[in-house]
């Protein structure tokens, strides 16, 4: 049985970030809900409480029932979970007067205590909250303090229970990871051993297990997420999986052709199935993003539907699935309200009556990266950029039609061989090339021309949960321009989206 760490999560913008840091250590950890979490067992090593909006003082502040934790195991709290278990166990929580947002230095550390062993005085960390713990309970020990937060940090006299006010999965706490590994390794005795390598072999069993001599229908799309999912699965059930590649007449330029042919490198069993004139047939005149989002899912339901059942006797239906999908789904507060349709491929196994696998849906997405690099995918397979679901048609802001996406198609190919050309592609996170519904004015020759904008876009990210532009070179951005101007008729300007998300998204629909 994998041994883990639990993190249970009052909401925080950070939490998913514990989850990260924990497992760059090589130990398998999982995020519930506070109000929803598992039967604790011997698996479980420990447990970390994450940071929220809320405040302990507020009427409907979360309140986790810790009667199967507090005291019979190895707990810390973070931020709000430490305000919690000072707030609610005798102690006082109250408005901070004084500045407790941002960096702050440990001024005093307890250096003999297990949780801060190796850290450094007047170490750098990350305060984030409005509240402070006023007066800590009795029996409880303060072990570390900045300038303006006294209980910055303390231990639980009688049991394994540690907090602290700043967040040590954040960038800004210098040695924050060597904070989680004393609690993580040292205090909570977990072995380090969960790699990809241990990943594969015990996804493989049970893959084999769960599956037996059943078949497998499983749609690629070229990206990361289902590629490894589908080298897991045919290095489990081999060729009882069958793959099924949609092109949807939204794809990169000589995508198709180039993703199937590597497809059949790695002796993958695939179907190609050339669907472009059904999908421009049914977006004819359609300008809304949501509801082009919901024909391209819908089309893409019917046309694998269709392949599927030439297929006989499939009884499971694969999915890229990964954590931080899992994650959203079952967030504190539900399903966020914000998540865009065409989200995997929602809605199929209901219409095809099949169980659903998911081989991924434990990883985070650098580490379905380093699993199908152990997996000895290719680095081109494993390094493309993230690229949405409905393809070009949310990257076309207006209605879609083949010259329009002829236009995009060449517009983007241009910009993304120029970003790999200028070795810039791997400090990207997500690029692409948007197709304006705006005409501009320009002079080719001595004509003038009234003709298409496009706007260039390259994010860096480490989720897709926030973003920044990048800065890229003006002498790139520049032979871009021209490049893209002198070569795609149809375009007579060129601009570069500086916005950041939040509040911009990444997409422009």
């Amino acid at each position: 049985m994998q041994e883990k760490i639990l993190i249970l999560d009052f909401g925080s913008q950070y939490t998913q970030l514990i989850g990260r840091r924990v497992r760059e250590l090589n130990i398998y950890c999982e995020i519930h809900p506070f109000n929803h979490f598992p039967a604790i067992d011997e698996t479980v090593k420990g447990v970390i409480l994450s940071g929220s909006p809320s405040s302990v003082r507020d009427e409907n502040a979360p309140i986790p029932d810790l009667s199967a934790i507090k005291g019979k195991m190895p707990l810390l709290g973070v931020c709000y979970g430490a305000q919690y278990l000072a707030h609610h166990y005798g102690g006082e929580v109250l408005p901070s007067d004084s500045r407790e947002y941002g960096r702050a230095n440990l001024g005093y550390i307890d250096q003999e205590n297990e949780l801060f062993k190796h850290l450094t005085l007047n170490t750098q960390v990350w305060m984030s909250h409005g509240d402070t713990i006023e007066r800590l309970p009795e029996n409880y020990q303060v072990i570390a303090s900045t300038a303006d937060v006294k209980n910055a940090a303390y231990k639980i006299g009688g049991e394994d229970t540690w907090a602290i006010q700043f967040h040590p999965e954040v960038y800004h706490t210098t040695e924050g990871t060597q904070l989680l590994k004393n609690f993580a390794v040292g205090i909570c005795g977990c072995k380090q051993d969960w790699t990809p390598a241990s990943f594969i072999e015990t996804t493989v069993a049970q893959l084999k297990e769960k599956i037996g001599d059943d078949k497998v229908v499983l749609g690629l799309s070229g990206g990361v997420d289902s590629t490894v999912a589908g080298v897991l699965l045919n290095k489990a059930i081999g060729d009882k999986l069958t793959c099924i590649f949609v092109d949807n007449g939204l794809l990169r330029k000589n995508e198709f052709e180039a993703v199937l042919d590597s497809y059949k490198g790695m002796g993958l069993n695939v179907i190609g199935v050339n669907s472009k004139d059904r999908f421009y047939k049914d977006l004819a005149g359609i300008t809304d993003p949501e509801q082009k989002r919901k024909i391209i899912g819908r089309d893409f339901i019917e046309v694998f539907d269709e392949e599927a059942h030439k297929i006989q006797d499939v009884k499971w239906l694969g999915q890229g699935t990964i954590y931080p999908d899992v994650i959203e789904s079952v967030s504190v507060n539900g399903p966020s309200a914000t998540i865009k349709s065409h989200h995997n491929v929602g809605g199929l196994p209901e219409k095809m009556n099949l169980k659903v696998v998911e081989p991924l849906n434990l990883l985070f997405k650098d580490e379905v990266r380093r699993v199908g690099k152990a997996l000895g995918i290719k680095d081109e397979l494993l390094g493309r950029h993230p690229f949405p679901g409905p393809g070009l048609g949310i990257r076309i802001l207006s209605d879609i039609t083949p010259e329009k996406v002829r236009i995009l198609q060449e517009a983007d190919y241009i910009f993304i061989n120029g970003l790999k050309e200028w070795g810039l592609y791997d400090d990207v996170w997500q690029a692409g090339v948007m197709l304006l519904p705006v005409q501009s004015v320009g002079v080719m020759g001595d004509e003038r021309t009234y003709e298409n904008v496009v706007a260039l876009r390259a994010v860096m990210s480490t989720d897709g949960m926030t973003a920044d532009w990048v800065h890229l070179p003006y002498e790139f951005l520049a032979k871009m321009s021209n490049e893209i101007i002198n070569k795609v008729r149809g375009i007579n300007r060129v601009v570069y989206d500086i916005s950041s998300k939040p509040p911009a998204t990444i997409e422009w629909e």
